[in-house]
Order: structure tokens, then C-alpha cells, then sequence
């Protein structure tokens, strides 16, 4: 599976983790709690491999093809990163009953819906246009492996 096949499907995963969140009623406290468990394990992971194979891989060839649109897009994306992670973060914190957790969530959504449109629509057109399938199969190869070593690394 290529690089961006494999990014593709992990926001699939989210996306449909965040519906399961926003189609549950007002006092499912816990079910929603197990499913922002599950989205922040999705996440993690998913910028993890994003973080320390993807973005510097894609990076290094927007560097040496003098290409200052992608470079950018990789460091917005970096950027973005951090505001998901802050708010993970935040939602880690927050009682599922309290009454800002539901606000918590839905600014989360928010941000990787923004972040997925971004890549979809900007940063994987720029690693087509600078990767050939060859790179991009073996991206793909690197983050499957690190994405099932750290799948099984984070506690349940």
C-alpha cells in the first residue's frame, strides 16, 4: 500500500470515529468516552508515523527540487499537528460528563477535518508530484510497519 493510500484510510477511520461521537445522544458519557479513547489512539499513531517518516521524507524531496510550496504545506501540517494534539490533550483531562467536553469534541473534529481537507487537497498532490509510485510504495511499506509497532505499543 502506498504512503498516501495508507494516510487516506486512517482518516477514514477518524472521520467515521467522529460521526459515531456526534450521532450519540447528550448522556452517553461513556460511550463517548470509549470512542474519544479510540480517536485519540487513531491519532496519535496516525501523526506519529506522519511525523517521523511522511513529513520529513516528503520534505527532503521539496528541499532538494527547490519546491517552497510543499515545504510549507509540511510545515503548516506540523503546525496543525500541534493544535490537534492540544486538544486531545485537553479532552484527556475532561471529564465526559462535564459540560464543555461535547464543545472539546466538537472543536477536535473541527481541526481534522480541516487538516485532513489540507492534505487531501494540498500536501498529497504535492508528494505525487515529487515522489514516484516506487517512493511513495515504499513510504507506504515504512509507515504500515512503525504504524503496527506503535498500534501494539499503546495500551488499549
Amino acid at each position: 500500500m502506498d504512503a498516501i493510500t495508507l494516510l487516506k484510510a486512517d482518516h477514514r477511520t477518524v472521520e467515521d470515529l467522529l460521526k459515531q461521537v456526534q450521532d450519540l445522544s447528550e448522556s452517553a458519557h461513556a460511550q463517548r468516552r470509549a470512542l474519544f479513547q479510540q480517536i485519540d489512539k487513531e491519532l496519535t499513531v496516525h501523526s506519529k508515523i506522519e511525523e517521523t517518516i511522511f513529513y520529513p521524507a516528503l520534505k527532503q524531496k521539496a528541499k532538494s527540487k527547490e519546491d517552497n510550496d510543499a515545504k510549507q504545506e509540511v510545515l503548516e501540517a506540523y503546525e496543525e499537528h500541534g493544535n490537534v494534539k492540544s486538544m486531545l490533550e485537553k479532552l484527556e483531562g475532561t471529564d465526559a460528563a462535564d459540560e464543555t467536553y461535547n464543545a472539546k469534541l466538537q472543536v477536535l473534529s473541527d481541526l481534522v477535518k480541516h487538516h485532513v481537507h489540507e492534505e487531501e487537497h494540498e500536501l498529497f498532490k504535492e508528494a505525487q508530484n515529487l515522489m514516484n509510485e516506487a517512493e511513495l510504495e515504499q513510504l507506504g511499506t515504512k509507515m504500515a510497519q512503525a504504524k503496527e509497532q506503535l498500534l501494539s505499543a499503546v495500551p488499549a
